[in-house]
This record gives structure tokens, sequence and C-alpha cells, in this order.
């Protein structure tokens, strides 16, 4: 905690500076520090709005004991618990990087951006894939789970454990812990190579994943519906079978029978109906809950897409091509982007689930209650009201 605070004063001290600077530079120069100064904004934006939002989420999930019994939110704990530490750690230290000036002996501090960067790519690429597998063992095989408590927190361990190991590759890549041997200029960037595959096997993987879940539910869909098409139609083959079988002669008894017959075929019509009804709205819940899931699997395919796949490109470019001064500045503009995982993800993962829902609502409530009980004005008045209807 000590770190942060040191590295947001310096940040809110680089910021000021940068402002004062802008009016007495030239036009271009101008024009350069304006974008230095948005993306600075934005930066701290998503430091606010993904801290505010994802320790919203730990917290809540913290006070309710039920919601952390299941291996699903302890894998998007996970997630937010991520994002926590790139907001606190990873944000920061790229508004540094934004604000500082590249003269000088900045290759340290750029080594430790780099790792940073390093570290948010494959652990948020590598979190995200876990989640995806666990969609899919919920959606495809609910009844007998592959990832049960213990290999997911196996799973989770082993991320954290590649996730530090990406941490420490720039590090080893310029011979930081060699004595004597450390290279303080800022051309190699084969640490990227870490970066890359693990995108395209996370996006390849939820393509895969999530069309196959679309599958399984439309077969589930079919199947059901299909069943359920062949029970109304062996309901209605009975009563004309019935009715196509030869009458016994009438008597005393069979009249008495034939008078009870049609109160007997009015019940067991209505049993059937409301059977039938019953039937048809559980599938109407099941369709639209499927849908819904399907939707937020676009969503949380697309977002993850759409934030990570610039900078990925980019990476690659810089791999095949060689860096340059104008490759570094749209590097940092893509990692604006991929940041914005951070706001994302709680929306996603957390927010649109009905139990985290519940959970939010009654809390919201109690608070407001606590609220009205703790003010006394509105009791007051509502004593004094009682007490002049009674004198009246």
């Amino acid at each position: 905690m000590l770190l942060s605070k040191e590295c947001f004063n310096l940040t809110w001290a680089l910021f000021s500076n940068r402002i004062m600077h802008i009016l007495s530079q030239s036009e271009e120069e101008a024009t350069m520090s304006n974008v230095t100064v948005s993306l600075t904004c934005f930066l701290m934006l998503e430091i606010v709005l993904g801290l505010s939002s994802n320790l919203t989420v730990l917290a809540l999930y913290c006070m309710k004991s039920n919601l952390i019994s299941s291996v699903s939110n302890i894998v998007t704990m996970n997630l937010h618990v991520l994002d926590v530490l790139i907001c606190v750690c990873c944000i920061p230290l790229t508004i540094v990087v934004v604000l500082l000036s590249l003269e000088g002996d900045t290759a340290l501090v750029c080594c430790f951006h780099e790792a940073c960067v390093s570290f948010a790519s494959v652990a948020t690429a590598a979190n995200v894939l876990a989640i995806t597998l666990d969609r899919y063992d919920i959606s495809v095989k609910p009844a007998n789970r592959v990832l049960t408590m213990g290999r997911a927190l196996a799973l989770l361990a082993a991320i954290w454990v590649l996730s530090f190991a990406s941490f420490l590759v720039p590090f080893i890549e310029v011979g930081f812990f060699a004595q004597g041997h450390y290279y303080t200029e800022l051309g190699l960037y084969y640490h990227l190579l870490a970066q890359i595959p693990i995108f395209f096997f996370t996006a390849v993987v939820m393509l895969i994943t999530y069309s196959k879940i679309l599958q399984a539910l439309n077969i589930r869909i079919g199947t059901r519906f299909h069943n359920s098409q062949k029970k109304k139609a062996r309901r209605k083959k009975r009563p004309s079978m019935t009715a196509m079988t030869p009458q016994p002669e009438a008597t005393d008894a069979s009249q008495s029978s034939t008078s009870r017959n049609p109160t007997l075929g009015m019940r067991t019509s209505v049993s059937v109906i409301i059977a039938l009804r019953r039937a048809v709205k559980r599938h109407r819940e099941r369709r639209e809950r499927q849908k819904r899931v399907f939707r937020m699997s676009l969503l949380i395919v697309s977002t993850f897409l759409l934030c990570w796949t610039p900078i990925t490109v980019l990476n690659t470019v810089i791999l095949s091509v060689g860096p340059s001064d104008l490759m570094v500045k749209l590097r940092l503009g893509f990692l604006v982007m991929a940041y914005g995982t951070t706001i994302f993800h709680p929306l996603l993962y957390a927010f649109t689930r009905q139990k985290f829902q519940k959970v939010l609502k009654s809390k919201m409530k109690k608070r407001v209650v606590s609220i009205i009980e703790a003010d006394p004005t509105p009791n007051n008045a509502r004593q004094k009201c009682l007490s002049s209807e009674d004198v009246e």
C-alpha cells in the first residue's frame, strides 16, 4: 500500500507539471501534450470506476457466504481480485510512463511497466479462459461437473504462477537479476512472445466453447420440444381409441357408469390442460434463460476481443518489424483500451447475475431502512401528526 501511495503521488506531480508545461509549448508539442493529458484522464477514470466496481463486488461476495460456496463464484472472484491489482499497480505505472519524458535514464521504470503489462495481459487472458471453461462445464454437463472445487483451486493457483512468471520475463530478458550485466536500452521486446500466444489461444477457445454451448442448448431445446409433441400426440390418440372400442348393451349398472364418465373425463382433461400449461411455461422460462445466457456470452466474447485485439496485433507487428516511436505511442493508446476490461468485468460477470442482484438489492434496502431509522426528524413528525389527530 505504501508503494501504491507513492506511485499515486508521483503520478499527480507529473500530471500537474505536464499541464503547466503545455502553456509554454509550440502548437505541435501542445497537441502531443493534449493527447498525453487525454490518455491520463482516461486512465484515471479507469482507476476510479474499476476500483469502485470491483471492490463493491468483492465486498458483497465476502458478506454473503453462500455466494462463495460455488465454483463459478470463486473463479469470478479471482478475476475481480486481478482487476483490483491492475487498477492499483499497473494503471498508475502506465500513467507515470505516459507523463514521464523518455529523456534520461528511464529504462528501469519502463522495465517495471513492461512487466506489469505482461502480467495484466497474461493474467486477464488466463482468468477469462478459466471462466469460459466453467461456463461450458455448467451448460453442457451440469449434473457431472468436471471442474470441481479442488480442480478449480488448482487451476487458479496455476494461473497465478503463470502470471507471476510472465511478470518476471522482462527482468530476465534485460538481465536484471544478473550481476553486472543489466541492459539499459529499451530495444528488447521479446517478452511479447509470452502475451501473444495466450491471447490467441483464449480467443479461439472462447469462440469454440460458446459456439458449442449454443449448439448444446439448441439440441436440448429441440429434443425436449419434440418429446413434448410426442406426449401430446399420445394423449390425443387415447380418447380416439376409446371412442372406437365397441360399447356393451345398456344395463342399469352401465347407465350409472356412463353417467359418471363425463365428470371423470372433465377432470382428466382439466388435469391434462394444467400439466401442459405448466410444461409450456417451464419451457418458455428455460428458453428465455438460455437466450439470456447466450446474449451475455456474446457480450463477454466481443468485449474481450475488442479490448485486447488491438494491442495484441500491434505487439505482433513490433515483433515482426521492430519498435518505433509511433508504435510505442499507439501501444500506450491501445493499452488504455485493454485496461477497460477492469470496468466491463464487474458488469458482465457480477451485476448481471440474479443471485448477486438479490444480494445487492437486500443490502441497499437494509441501508435505506437504517438511514430512515437513524433520522429522528420523520419519527418526530409522525408523532406530532398522531398526537394532533388524537386531540382532534
